[in-house]
């Protein structure tokens, strides 16, 4: 399955051909590195790791993942995730991947870790209903009793397992399934998703192909850095004929 990773940069909105407002999400998505491929032969399952986010500093990652990455020449990666993939055909190690992957139109899943809220009570974090709010009375906000009737009203001994409580509230890894891909900047590394992804601006996110919408087969595209060489050349190549002929012609 493809997918890349990406981090989330805010959110706007747009108005469709009808007036219709659009919630919009803004994802960087890319440049991600490929930094190792798992095969059945060797590791039991086909997949892909990619890296993202060349900032990290060498005194705050293990030695072994800063070796892998100067073997690979490729920078220091903060955020490494692997995906599963029925074939890795086409890929390479140290091969860069931008948000061309995907087209307008597509469905993707996106997987973070949602907001922390802290320690949150019952109404806030399981939308209960709460106590009456009159004059003097203390059951406002409260669950209310939490024991089980199996011994009669008068015996609330046991507590069933699970039930809802106060407790901590979000920082949970959360995806979100099914966005609208509205447009893709492959230049900029830009991606814009319909709809809310999990947590905050900056976040670290996994961007996957829907699940469940039926999908074309796609493979992986890498960046061609050598069709850049070779444009450059022949424009460096070009400007010293040109160069040469006005020379010539002076002489």
């Amino acid at each position: 399955m493809i997918g890349l990773l990406g981090r989330k940069l805010g959110m706007t909105q747009i108005f469709d051909g009808e007036g219709r407002q659009v919630p919009l999400t803004l994802l960087q998505v890319g440049p991600c590195y490929v930094t190792a491929l798992r095969s059945q032969e060797k590791n039991g399952y086909t997949a892909v790791q990619l890296g993202f986010d060349g900032t990290g500093k060498e005194k705050s990652m293990n030695a072994a993942r800063v070796g892998t990455f100067k073997k690979l020449k490729v920078p220091l990666l903060r955020f490494v995730r692997e995906f599963r993939t029925p074939s890795t055909e086409g890929l390479e190690l140290a091969a860069q991947l931008s948000p061309a992957q995907f087209e307008e139109g597509d469905f993707v899943d996106v997987s973070g870790v949602s907001i922390g809220k802290g320690f949150q009570g019952v109404v806030k974090r399981h939308h209960f209903k709460g106590g009456t709010g009159g004059r003097g009375t203390k059951m406002g906000r409260e669950p209310g009793g939490i024991g089980s009737k199996a011994g009669g009203n008068g015996c609330r001994k046991k507590v069933p397992k699970g039930k809802r409580l106060p407790g901590h509230m979000g920082q949970d890894f959360v995806t979100v399934q099914n966005l609208k891909v509205i447009k893709v900047d492959a230049d900029n590394n830009l991606l814009a998703v319909r709809g809310a992804v999990p947590g905050p601006e900056g976040t670290y996110l996994e961007i996957r192909m829907a699940l469940k919408r039926a999908s074309k087969d796609r493979k992986w595209q890498v960046l061609d850095k050598n069709v850049e060489k070779a444009s450059a050349k022949s424009s460096s190549e070009t400007s010293g004929q040109s160069e040469s002929k006005s020379e010539d012609s002076k002489s």
